[in-house]
Parts: structure tokens; C-alpha cells; sequence
């Protein structure tokens, strides 16, 4: 058992299975958790309840928010809580200068919030090795849904992978290994080339809508309106789409149930399909990046003092 995080009191606010893992996983390490919006979950050993977010805020050296972030209103999305809890301009402004906030996505109000009363957001979502390693369950997870979905097999399937990013790479490859035709669409020739040297069809976007026509499967990872009117138009009615990207996605939901096309959005799949790898992943994640902005924070206040 390590004691890396021995005398850190956390806050872990809100969430899914996945803090649940991610709170054993921490206090594996050594640290304190107080906890806010768990009070339906079943009871965790050494785990303090906190009755409100202001109430926590007070008590810890860190606050750990979901991956998935808030809504516009500031809400916390919180499966095991009795009550809603809301990221509002009276809890941002009781925040300890000293105390940082992590979070997954940080929507644009909250870090305008946090340059005007100097809190230190660390905004998560968007670290590589973060990213790469979520991209793993983020990508069984699509696949289950598409197997879910289709009346096909993957195997044989024509796949298609818009987007080749972080989570676009773990999908294509994956896809390959059951057996599919995999197409990447993508805009950086650099990729473009990857693809290829990897035995993926290389599409770029502009030539999307000649080629999308063949897809069976359609995977976006592109957090932009990529599948909209023009594109569905060419889509086969037969053919389904999961959509990874954040909220709202990267297809236009209406206008393929119009046309009687299959689409699911399916953000926050780690959380779903895999909360004890994706809490794990958290937590190897989190105590390094944590320790490293405590340490810079206590030399900085050292050295103004």
C-alpha cells in the first residue's frame, strides 16, 4: 500500500461508479476523502459524508469534480446523491486561493470564473496520458454498442473512424483486430499517412461525403458538427452511428432520426461500460499531477511570504 497522498484531504464531488473505485483507490494511497453526493451509494470505509458542497469546501486541500464536468447551470452530475449539487459564484467564491480544482471539462463560464477570483482550475480531459488511456474502455464501449445495434458482425464490417485522435487510434485499431474494413477520416496528412502505414483506408474530411456512403458502422470522435445534413444525405439507412464526442456531439441527432438512421451519442463511456478501470485510471493519473501542483503551489506561497 502506498502513502504517497498521507495527510492530502481530498473532495470527491459528484459522479458515477467510477469515484466510488477512484475513492478506494486514493485512500489506498494515504488520503483523507470527504465526500459530497454519495449518500445513496453503499457505505465506503473511512469515507466522511460531507452534507453540502460548501461544507466540504472548508475542510480539504483538493477538490476533485467528474470527468464529464458541469452543465450550464453549473449542476454536478452526482448518481448517488440525495439532492443536486451546483458549482455556483457562492461556492467558487469560498474556494481557498491555495485549494485547486480539478475537473474533467471545464465549460467556458467556469474558467472565466476562475481567472476572476483566482482559482486554480487544472482542467483534466484534455492530458495525453489521461486521454489515451480512457480512450481504451471509451472504445470497447462503442463497440459493444455497435455490435448491440447492427445486424451485422464487426468482422467484415466497413468501419468507419471520423476523427483520429487519441481515442480515433485505440478505435481503428481495435476495429481491425475483429476483423473489420476500416476507414480513417482525418485532415492532418501526417495522420492521413499513419493510417495507411497501418492498412487503414485514409479519407480526408474534404472527401467525406463521396466516401461515407460505404460505411456500415460510423464512429465520430470529433466534438463538431462533422455528420450533419450534407453527410447524412450519403449515409445508407441500414448504417449506425455512435458518436464519442462530447455533448452535443458531432452528428445532427434530428435530421439522421429523420432519415431513419441509427445514431447514439455515447459520451462518458469509461464511467459506463468499465467504472473500476476508469476509476483505477483516475486514480494512477491523479496523485502525481495533484502532488506536483500542491508542490509548485506551497514553493510559490513559501517564497511570497
Amino acid at each position: 500500500m502506498s502513502a504517497g497522498l498521507k495527510g492530502i484531504r481530498f473532495a470527491v464531488v459528484g459522479g458515477d461508479d467510477r469515484e466510488l473505485y477512484l475513492i478506494s483507490e486514493l485512500q489506498k494511497q494515504g488520503a483523507y476523502i470527504v465526500g459530497v453526493g454519495f449518500e445513496k451509494a453503499s457505505p465506503i470505509s473511512g469515507l466522511t459524508l460531507a452534507p453540502s458542497l460548501e461544507d466540504a469546501v472548508g475542510q480539504v486541500d483538493v477538490l476533485l469534480f467528474p470527468m464529464f464536468g458541469t452543465d450550464e447551470r453549473g449542476a454536478v452530475k452526482a448518481k448517488y446523491s440525495d439532492s443536486p449539487i451546483v458549482l455556483n459564484k457562492k461556492v467558487l467564491e469560498s474556494i481557498p486561493k491555495h485549494v485547486p480544482l480539478v475537473i474533467g471539462f471545464a465549460r467556458p463560464d467556469l474558467k472565466a470564473s476562475a481567472v476572476e477570483l483566482g482559482i486554480q482550475l487544472v482542467e483534466t480531459a484534455s492530458l495525453n496520458e489521461l486521454a489515451i488511456l480512457n480512450s481504451i474502455p471509451s472504445a470497447e464501449g462503442a463497440i459493444q454498442m455497435a455490435m448491440q445495434a447492427t445486424t451485422i458482425t464487426i468482422h467484415g464490417s466497413n468501419s468507419f473512424v471520423v476523427g483520429l485522435g487519441r481515442c480515433g487510434w485505440t478505435l481503428a485499431r481495435m476495429l481491425q483486430g475483429i476483423g473489420a474494413h476500416v476507414t480513417g477520416v482525418a485532415r492532418k496528412p501526417s495522420d492521413l499517412a499513419r493510417a495507411t502505414e497501418m492498412g487503414v483506408h485514409a479519407v480526408h474530411f474534404a472527401d467525406i461525403e463521396d466516401e461515407i456512403g460505404h460505411a456500415e458502422i460510423i464512429f465520430n470522435t470529433v466534438p463538431h458538427p462533422v455528420l450533419g445534413r450534407m453527410v447524412l444525405e450519403k449515409v445508407d439507412r441500414d448504417a449506425v452511428i455512435v458518436d464519442l464526442a462530447s455533448a452535443p456531439g458531432g452528428t445532427d441527432f434530428e435530421y439522421a432520426q429523420n432519415q431513419g438512421i441509427k445514431a447514439f451519442l455515447a459520451p462518458g463511456l469509461p464511467g459506463t461500460v468499465a467504472p473500476r478501470t476508469a476509476g483505477r485510471i483516475l486514480a494512477h493519473i491523479y496523485p502525481q499531477l495533484i502532488l506536483r501542483h500542491l508542490t509548485t503551489v506551497n514553493t510559490t506561497r513559501k517564497v511570497e511570504v
